[in-house]
């Protein structure tokens, strides 16, 4: 039975499954795409997006935010914040699934994987250069950008002139592409508190071989920075009446 946390949740497995999967693809060894570099990856979490945002609409999720600070700014647009809570635990338990789907689809690398870095790092985000001011500040501009284009993308204006309708999720990918290739380089763009909380958690938990520290001196960052470029971001569609 389809309903809207039943959207948030399957279209949050499915992005982190999808999401990544990719960078599973590049990082560990032996797999067909080893080495294939921060293009495969920008462009992998771009249809993960995408596909997840169509599974969340046919679920049951009109929304389909699949991110927390998605949620929370669109919540401070509209004054309205009813949803947040909800769609906060169904997006983090599907980013906690997707993730273990992960680690089963690419079972048998983890053993022949011995950099404990790259092993995490198909979970969650870090830094290139770990600095926490720097990382937060980037984190933040990041969703901000992530938040309020979507905002835009999705407005009263937009629709009236633009898109037809369907596009929404393959423009939200594209999005996602543009952000991971131009802000993503210091921080790994995590721009969703579940994406990479949640993968997290599955790092922490599951029996991944040879897996080190899930470097929970780090994991606020990400959850943090983009909440607060939400906020942010929420405002300014608020001031600019755009909804």
């Amino acid at each position: 039975m389809t309903s809207p946390l039943a959207g948030e949740f399957l279209g949050t497995m499915i992005l982190v499954l999808l999401g990544d999967g990719v960078v599973a693809a590049v990082l560990l060894k032996r797999s067909k795409g080893e080495g294939g570099g921060w293009m495969v990856i920008t462009a992998g979490w771009a249809f993960a997006v995408m596909a997840g945002a169509f599974t969340a609409i046919a679920c049951g999720s009109s929304d389909a935010h699949l991110n927390p600070a998605l949620t929370l700014g669109f919540a401070v647009r509209d004054g309205n914040f009813a949803k947040f809570a909800p769609y906060l635990a169904a997006q983090m338990l599907g980013a906690i699934v997707g993730a273990a789907l992960v680690w089963l689809h690419y079972f048998p690398h983890w053993k022949e994987t011995p950099d404990t870095a790259a092993k995490l790092g198909c979970f969650c985000t870090a830094p290139a250069i770990r600095n926490t001011a720097a990382n937060l500040v980037s984190e933040i501009i990041a969703a901000f950008i992530l938040v309020f284009v979507i905002g835009a993308i999705f407005s009263k204006r937009v629709s009236a002139a633009g898109p037809a309708a369907g596009l929404g999720p393959y423009l939200a990918g594209s999005l996602v592409w543009g952000i991971g290739m131009s802000l993503g380089g210091p921080t790994g763009y995590a721009i969703n508190p579940a994406r990479d909380l949640g993968p997290r958690i599955a790092h922490a938990i599951l029996p991944i071989a040879g897996k080190g520290s899930s470097d929970w001196g780090y994991a606020p960052i990400p959850v943090i920075g983009p909440l607060l470029g939400g906020v942010l971001a929420g405002v300014l569609l608020r001031l600019l009446a755009i909804s």
